[in-house]
């Protein structure tokens, strides 16, 4: 497929691209992070190896063994389903922006919050009522509005023709090119420093919700005090989103600058977190977690325009987020591990922190890379958001 080569048009109907990826988000990363949390009781049948034993004596072992296999394959297909609807939308949030890219992100990115703050209680009403069985289809039923929130994501004009133009002869030549360009984005240095990056603050952002309210609960703490928390730093993610967002488009420092600042802060938050000992000391290093971590989601993605340009945005993107998923895969065990050695659910906070702040240091390496690569070539510099957009008679956009 050629790429757009017209500007894009940062408004119109790229507002209705931002609101259907808003949705999108909402109904991906949300339900996500909710649901088996939801189900976790349930699914502890499945998936946990203490009760193998009830199902072979109860069931017998085929209907065990089955029942973990649906589970996980369960888990994997939802997972795909996910991947499938979101890394797109996040492609065309990004193609239909430039001088509006940072904030247009953030709003769609907000999806994820906005929803999850509502899902929480309405899953577990729909498990009181219906079932974890009932509930999946429920929710399976919401999630097919996912249909209607990928009709709207059209092409934009110029790249629908170039489409429409190409013959089928050429399928061959344009797979070769495409094999092409991600064999030459592999090779950039600044975007593997930025994979690493990723991974790392990956292992560490997935870390303190799953911790947060044992960590509470073990601190004597009724369990309906430790839940409010993760509520509050719902509401604190979704408030640095739009606030990072707004402050990435005013462009008084580089994208990748702030992407340090926020992630260096936001290490040192969850270093600090376990002095809190009482309720209201927990809500507030939660709030600053959960702000700070806002902030990094809302510019960690629209950064990567800034290091290979839009043209190669949709590869690096795929890259990212197929990087990314190893660190979230091995943070989580890892911090369990360390906490059922040290009987304390403070070293899964340090773990975290540590690895977010070492992630920092890699980001200053590619904001290092990619300033030297402007100045050697700066016309590469055209398609960043790091500065003012300039017209054709060279005035401030």
């Amino acid at each position: 497929m050629k790429r757009c080569s017209s500007d894009p048009p940062d408004g119109g109907y790229g507002w209705v691209v931002v609101t259907s990826a808003f949705f999108i988000m909402g109904l991906t990363a949300a339900v996500l992070k909710k649901l088996w949390l939801s189900l976790q009781c349930p699914y502890q049948y499945y998936l946990m190896g203490d009760l193998n034993h009830y199902c072979s004596v109860s069931f017998g072992i085929s209907s065990c063994q089955y029942s973990k296999y649906a589970a996980i394959s369960a888990h994997c297909y939802h997972g795909l389903g996910v991947s499938f609807s979101w890394l797109p939308a996040n492609s065309m949030v990004s193609h239909y922006f430039r001088r509006w890219r940072p904030i247009a992100y953030a709003i769609a990115s907000s999806g994820e919050c906005v929803f999850a703050i509502g899902f929480g209680p309405f899953f577990q009403w729909l498990i009181d009522r219906y079932s974890w069985q009932g509930s999946l289809l429920i929710i399976g039923g919401l999630q097919l509005n996912l249909c209607v929130c990928g009709a709207l994501m059209k092409p934009l004009p110029s790249a629908q023709s170039s489409i429409q133009d190409k013959h089928k002869t050429d399928t061959k030549e344009e797979s070769g090119t495409l094999k092409k360009a991600t064999c030459s984005l592999i090779q950039k240095p600044e975007l593997l420093l930025y994979i690493v990056f990723a991974i790392l603050a990956a292992a560490g952002f997935f870390i303190p919700p799953l911790f947060l309210v044992p960590y509470a609960s073990s601190l004597g703490m009724e369990q309906y005090w430790a839940a409010s928390v993760l509520s509050v730093l719902a509401l604190a993610d979704l408030l640095g989103r739009l606030a990072c967002g707004w402050l990435a488009n005013l462009r008084l420092v580089r994208n990748l600058q702030l992407l340090t600042m926020v992630v260096t802060a936001l290490g040192v938050v969850l270093l600090l977190l376990p002095i809190g000992q009482s309720y209201w000391s927990i809500l507030v290093f939660s709030s600053l977690y959960g702000f700070l971590f806002g902030c990094v989601v809302a510019i960690h993605v629209t950064s990567i325009v800034d290091i290979v340009g839009l043209e190669g945005f949709d590869s690096a993107l795929g890259l990212f987020m197929l990087f990314r998923s190893s660190g979230g895969f091995l943070g989580p065990p890892a911090a369990g591990w360390l906490v059922d050695w040290t009987h304390d659910f403070s070293a899964s906070f340090y773990l975290s922190g540590l690895c977010l702040i070492l992630s920092g240091v890699f980001v200053v390496l590619v904001d290092r890379l990619v300033e030297k690569k402007k100045q050697r070539l700066p016309d590469l510099c055209a398609e960043t958001t790091d500065h003012p957009i300039l017209k054709a008679d060279g005035a401030n956009v």
